[in-house]
């Protein structure tokens, strides 16, 4: 004994046993470490996605700012000239001031030093009125004391020398239509109040002459192509109306005519066609007693801007009331409040739905009506505001005065469309009858108003994880319970590998089959597809009671767990049979057309790629994920606790039902999240299988759009740091909270499941 004990200690202190522990002992620790590391990295990485999603998206409700640049007078003030617009460019450099002495300067925005002056020719004449202010449109009418007009243009150029070497910005003054002015009145009246609008093929002016009255003149301009000569067609016309009016304004190709009164009210006019003028409404815009003070188009010529003498800007719009089926009229989609002081000044941004207001005690606001926000709210003047102006990017704000002071501000307003509200709340939208959940990104102008409701995203998204796991996860989980508890084992070591295979199958491929040939093979055999979804369950009971009626003598001819072989004919044929009935129950019940029985006696909208589509292929998807862990939990469960359950008599069924299913319950809830976090950010199969219409409804038969599939698509169009950009890095963080909100509360239950279930 001693004589082997002592071989067994040689052989344990043996250089080799040493060095046999020494690399146990290493490899243990490097795997303690590394997978510690490993999941350590894991929470790291995705913090760090987390963190940077929340960089990205931050900026979009930070609040905008305003700061002072300088404050000065300018030099041609010394003359007594009045100020009756300011026009701003681009560049933040130079701004013309347009006064009634019929002079246009332009002055350096950051000294106020003049830098050129010119006269306009107004033949001895004096500037009564300015048309207002209208985004996008550079021309200017000039209202004269004789009744006429003189429309000018003032742009800005930015010059380079011959090596390409940025010079500056040049001002110019231009006369689109020459520089006779046009007669407005024929009486030769005084112009108090002179409005303007394009139209397809020319313009349109309307004024307002002695107590109020309007006069109008539509005019055609033809351009000769050889010559380069512009010929202009004028038309008269009148309001059907006796009123006086303080204010008159037209839209677009002079559809309408908006005639503000000095009661509060507004009057419309349908004025498509000019002889045939017919007063539309009458609307009452503010309070008896209250006045409006200003009246402007917002950007697109859509909507109108009022301000009134309570401090309030309301925005209205031309549309259909009682939801759509009322008639077209003025209605008012939102009241903005900046004080309780008259609006005196109202300008609208030239690029964004956008607006300043100031009010006569010089407080300022910068609000957007999309959003219903308020970025700016500040007093920024002293004194009585006699004009404003804001820059095409709307970075700088100037302000002129009652004592003839400018002050120029600059502006950081990146993202004014963004609120809660216009993510995720109803908005009203201009052209639409109500409001509404709307996404849409890009438009076909500059006049668009971006939409960046993500609701319907979200509900997209929803939507299709809903279809999805509706047909995945019956079917997975009662394959994996007949694979894990009934199947022969030889048949399961081959079905199962088979169907997590098809996990491997790339998406893309499923959403380009989905699109090409299931949207189109649905739409085409409506009837077989319901009629499958009835006769399959139906016909599989049937084919299991006929089974079990047949003698015993045929019935043990077939091994236990390998009835599943029988089944591949009946399938087939039920498959088979169904699409073949599909055109005689068509014709049968649907009139030869059931998309047409849908659209016209249910008012279903029928898509061809809808959410049965991506149902199936989604489903499809994610099945082999649901299936291979639920199987695995189940036949995972100890055999010592199925064989007691049998041995104290239950049956097999009961077994499974109140043994094996809550003992697996852990790992089949897992499968089920996994699975439908696996379907909420699926990407390629909604991208392609789905008409992507983000739509606010659970209609089978229409498509959606989902969080993944938008930021797939968008992504690389958005610029760089813009609100679109950021709003799908919101997408994004919204998507990456729900799939871990579902699986946090999915760990949750699946611990409580495991503790519950621990004693079985």
């Amino acid at each position: 004994m001693n004589t082997e004990s002592s071989a067994l200690e040689r052989e344990l202190n043996s250089e080799k046993s040493r060095r046999r522990r020494k690399f146990r002992h290493f490899a243990d620790g490097f795997t303690r470490y590394g997978i510690g590391a490993g999941g350590l990295g894991v929470i790291v990485a995705i913090s760090l996605i987390f963190f940077y999603l929340v960089y990205e998206v931050v900026p979009l409700f930070q609040n905008a700012s305003i700061e002072e640049i300088a404050e000065y007078r300018v030099d041609s003030q010394q003359t007594g000239e009045q100020t009756l617009r300011l026009v701003a460019e681009e560049q933040n450099e130079i701004f013309a001031r347009i006064t009634d002495a019929g002079k246009v300067h332009f002055i350096s925005v950051e000294t106020g030093r003049v830098l050129e002056s010119l006269s306009m020719p107004l033949n001895g004449q004096q500037i009564t009125s300015i048309s207002p202010t209208i985004a996008g449109q550079d021309t200017l009418a000039l209202g004269l004391s004789d009744g006429q007009v003189l429309q000018i243009d003032i742009s800005f150029r930015v010059e380079f020398d011959d090596l390409g070497n940025r010079i500056g910005v040049a001002p110019r003054l231009s006369y689109p239509y020459g520089k006779e002015p046009l007669q407005l009145d024929v009486e030769g009246r005084s112009l108090n109040y002179l409005t303007r609008q394009k139209t397809r093929d020319g313009f349109v002016l309307g004024g307002l002459v002695a107590e109020g009255k309007p006069v109008i003149l539509k005019v055609r301009a033809r351009e000769n192509m050889m010559t380069g000569e512009v010929t202009l067609r004028e038309e008269r016309a009148q309001l059907p109306t006796d009123q006086h009016y303080q204010k008159l304004l037209f839209s677009d190709d002079h559809f309408y005519t908006f005639a503000a009164r000095a009661d509060g009210k507004l009057d419309v006019f349908s004025s498509r066609n000019l002889n045939s003028i017919e007063k539309m409404q009458e609307a009452q815009i503010v309070p008896e007693g209250e006045r409006i003070t200003q009246i402007r188009f917002q950007l697109g010529n859509e909507s109108l801007l009022i301000g009134d003498s309570l401090g309030q800007i309301s925005q209205w719009i031309i549309a259909r009331t009682d939801q759509g089926k009322g008639p077209r009229q003025l209605v008012n989609i939102r009241t903005l409040k900046l004080g309780d002081q008259p609006i005196e000044v109202l300008e609208p941004e030239h690029r964004r739905k956008g607006f300043v207001a100031v009010d006569s005690q010089g407080r300022t606001g910068i609000y957007n009506t999309t959003a219903e926000n308020q970025v700016i709210d500040t007093y920024l003047l002293d004194h009585h505001p006699v004009a404003a102006v804001i820059s095409p990017r709307a970075s700088l704000l100037i302000l002129e005065d009652s004592r003839g002071s400018f002050l120029t501000y600059a502006v950081d307003n990146p993202h004014p469309e963004t609120s809660a509200k216009s993510l995720w709340g109803k908005v009203w939208y201009e052209g639409y009858d109500q409001p509404e959940y709307i996404w849409q990104s890009s438009g076909a102008d500059n006049d668009y108003e971006p939409k960046f409701s993500i609701t319907p995203l979200a509900l997209g998204t929803l939507k299709a994880a809903f279809y999805a796991m509706l047909l995945s996860v019956p079917l997975a989980i009662c394959g994996a319970m007949y694979t894990a508890y009934f199947m022969a084992p030889a048949v399961r070591k081959k079905v199962k590998p088979v169907i997590e295979l098809m996990e491997a199958l790339p998406t893309v491929i499923l959403g380009f089959f989905a699109g090409l040939f299931l949207a189109p093979f649905f739409e085409m055999h409506m009837p077989g597809l319901f009629a499958l979804l009835l006769l399959m369950p139906l016909g599989l009971v049937a084919f299991g009671f006929a089974w079990a009626q047949l003698p015993d003598k045929l019935r043990y001819l077939v091994p236990d767990g390998w009835h599943v072989i029988l089944l591949v004919p009946v399938v087939l044929f039920i498959g088979w049979f169904s699409f073949e009935v599909s055109q005689p129950l068509e014709v049968l019940f649907f009139g030869g057309d059931m998309r047409s029985w849908l659209s016209n006696d249910l008012g279903i909208t029928y898509d061809q790629r809808n959410a049965i589509v991506v149902g199936f292929a989604m489903g499809f998807a994610v099945i082999p994920t649901i299936y291979s862990i639920a199987e695995d939990a189940l036949f995972g469960v100890p055999k010592s606790l199925s064989h007691g359950s049998l041995a104290l008599g239950a049956t097999a069924w009961q077994t499974l039902i109140y043994v094996i299913l809550p003992t697996a319950s852990p790992g089949i809830f897992s499968a089920v999240m996994i699975g439908m976090g696996r379907a909420v950010g699926e990407t390629m199969i909604v991208l392609m299988a789905t008409g992507n219409t983000p739509v606010m409804n659970f209609n089978i038969f229409e498509g959606m759009r989902t969080l993944a599939a938008n930021i797939a698509v968008e992504m690389g169009e958005s610029a760089v740091d813009s609100t679109h950009y950021r709003i799908l890095f919101l997408a994004a963080l919204v998507l990456f909270g729900f799939t871990f909100v579902v699986n946090t509360l999915a760990e949750l239950v699946r611990q409580r499941l495991r503790k519950k279930y621990s004693t079985l």
